[in-house]
């Protein structure tokens, strides 16, 4: 198998962890891919129409996107033993991907006020909106901090992982806005779930 990779993109991150988690993290060979938000790649565009990262690309040429598709279909591969990241039907099944929705969600606000700054012309830029989606992302951590208790540590789901995948890009990417002094809960599991192998193992850095 292979990946189209991005060492910054917590999508990718997500993705790895769950090979990590499931023993395949060493089948995936890493291939450098510059994803974008207006300026398409043609290394990714080959294997995804959207030109996003994270592509895998199966031994037979097969392309999956985007994380929760790889990510589901990684677990599917491990078979019983990673039964724990996508748990069968039934409440825990809906709950783990409810969180998982949480973490996209906290995701795409902060990419997209992210790119408010990085990618769009300064002449261009729109504070109330980039204001409007830290909020949003506010409110995500809010929600985290709450369901914080209950959040597994040992053989976390899809939502755990995607949860603290999210957690970690705030930390990597907007430092300033100090989120942990205002969800100490949040804070507690999120320290404790970065230092496991597997999210050790796929800390975002700059290439």
């Amino acid at each position: 198998m292979k990946i189209l990779f991005a060492p910054t993109s917590p999508f990718v991150r997500k993705v790895m962890v769950c090979a990590h988690l499931t023993g395949q993290a060493q089948e995936i060979e890493r291939l450098d891919s510059a994803a974008h938000p207006v300026r398409r790649d043609p290394r990714i565009a080959a294997h995804n129409p959207l030109a996003k990262v994270p592509t895998l690309i199966l031994d037979n040429g097969q392309s999956l996107y985007d994380s929760r598709v790889i990510c589901e279909y990684l677990a599917d591969r491990a078979g019983a033993s990673a039964s724990y990241i996508f748990p069968a039907a039934g409440p825990a099944r809906w709950t783990a991907l409810t969180r998982q929705s949480l973490g996209d969600g906290l995701l795409d606000a902060a990419l997209l006020a992210r790119y408010e700054l990085t990618a769009r012309p300064p002449e261009f830029q729109w504070a109330t909106w980039r204001e409007a989606l830290l909020n949003k992302a506010e409110a995500c951590l809010e929600s985290i901090d709450a369901m914080a208790p209950e959040l597994a540590l040992e053989q976390p789901s899809i939502g755990e992982i995607t949860i603290a995948c999210a957690l970690g890009y705030l930390d990597f990417r907007f430092p300033e806005i100090d989120w942990r002094a205002r969800h100490t809960h949040a804070a507690r599991w999120n320290e404790a779930i970065q230092n496991l192998p597997a999210f050790q193992a796929t800390r975002p850095y700059e290439s």
